[in-house]
């Protein structure tokens, strides 16, 4: 279960996209976020598809391990595609499925849907395999800098979002562990009516939420050990830089956004 997910897990490595700094990968992946809504044509899609793979490939990570971590989305995309063909009915019938009537523009609506979501995981996925959680913290506390003016916490909400980041791959280890644990002692997970199913998981959250207040409280006592104290007065043993790939990767992005807006109907 641990392998099936992507989402938390860094991926050491020396490419391109790993050599970038922190904070330019997130200001490209939020207008990534942002502007990928304004996709509306074929050519338009592939524009955003071929940045998307391309970064992906860029980072050098095996693309079955990537593929593999998406497991999980490949459910949801389905069933928004699936969503779509029941409810859009706009267009021309295409076929009937057991009677039932299958409209051009449910495919069209439900593919661009689909395709839009699954780009989605796969450029913001990309931010946490190829910056370490400190380098994550760090960039947010950064660019968040300028809230501190009005007081917010803006340290406390930078490392808040990266222990969260850091605990997914180790929470799901820990359930699969539990789950483990649990079938062996005669609990079944996958047959049976779907009541029993949800009753047998319960053995299942009991004790994954106590291993995680553990886990939070062993960390707090851990930090507070080591005289942490929130974000003042502390120094920082790598400074972000901006480099000259920095620069190369936002003048694509930025050419890229413009092709996105040229493409569209």
């Amino acid at each position: 279960m641990n392998n099936m997910l992507i989402i938390g897990q860094y991926v050491p490595g020396s490419s391109f996209i790993h050599r970038l700094d922190p904070r330019t990968k997130i200001t490209i992946i939020f207008f990534f976020v942002f502007f990928i809504f304004f996709a509306n044509s074929l050519l338009s899609y592939g524009i955003l598809t071929l940045f998307s793979v391309g970064s992906a490939l860029a980072t050098r990570i095996k693309v079955s391990y990537i593929i593999k971590g998406l497991t999980p989305v490949w459910f949801l995309i389905l069933f928004t595609f699936l969503l779509h063909l029941l409810v859009t009915k706009d267009g021309e019938v295409l076929f009937r499925v057991f009677t039932y009537p299958i409209y051009t523009g449910a495919i069209i609506q439900g593919t661009a849907i689909s395709l839009r979501f699954f780009l989605l995981i796969l450029v913001t996925s990309l931010l946490t395999l190829t910056t370490s959680p400190i380098e994550i913290t760090d960039a947010i506390e950064n660019l968040l800098h300028p809230l501190k003016k009005i007081k917010f916490p803006v340290h406390e909400l930078a490392l808040m979002m990266s222990i969260s980041l850091r605990f997914i791959p180790t929470l799901l280890q820990e359930t699969e562990k539990i789950s483990k644990a649990q079938a062996s002692r005669g609990v079944d997970f996958k047959t049976g009516p779907i009541k029993e199913r949800i009753q047998a998981v319960v053995p299942l959250l009991v004790p994954l939420f106590i291993s995680a207040f553990k886990r939070a409280e062993e960390l707090a006592m851990a930090m507070e050990a080591r005289g942490y104290q929130g974000g003042e007065g502390r120094t920082k043993l790598r400074e972000l830089k901006v480099g000259p790939l920095d620069w190369v990767a936002l003048l694509c992005f930025i050419l890229i956004i413009v092709a996105l807006f040229v493409t569209r109907k």
